[in-house]
């Protein structure tokens, strides 16, 4: 089976209701593409939370070095809308193993991360999946 990415309409209704993305790979270098796509999602509202062992703040927020450590930063009653990663194909289906375990919502693959054995398993897992995508794009060509 050939993986299918979610409809137009679907990534949008995710897009408009998601308030906190966890960004695994968040580079605090300023010119690098997850920097990037991150500030432009801290514009357009959303709460960016890195998810690298390479820093401690980035962006003005605590990072976490996996995706175990969310719980030390999210406030009480927050939650993690979708967990963006900027990471090599490879390390994709330990990521999926760690969403499914922690039961996260939404995974979004960026563009060039490509794992469709993983992501998949991540669908029939109940997360919404998306991948080889910019999330940046997708939500840039949003109305509103």
């Amino acid at each position: 089976m050939v993986f299918a990415n979610p409809s137009t309409e679907e990534i949008a209704q995710l897009l408009r209701s998601a308030h906190t993305i966890a960004v695994i790979g968040l580079s605090p270098d300023r010119t690098r593409p997850s920097h990037c796509v991150a500030r432009a999602l801290q514009r357009f509202g959303y709460r960016i939370i890195p998810v690298t062992p390479a820093a401690e703040v980035v962006m003005g927020e605590h990072a976490v070095p996996d995706l175990d450590h969310l719980p030390e930063v999210l406030g009480a009653g927050e939650r993690v809308d979708i967990v963006d990663v900027f990471r090599q194909p490879q390390y994709v289906a330990g990521i999926v193993d760690d969403c499914s375990r922690l039961r996260l919502p939404a995974l979004w693959l960026q563009e060039g991360v490509v794992d469709e054995a993983a992501a998949e398993r991540a669908r029939r897992a109940g997360i919404f999946t998306v991948m080889d995508r910019c999330l940046f794009r997708d939500r840039s060509s949003l109305k509103g």
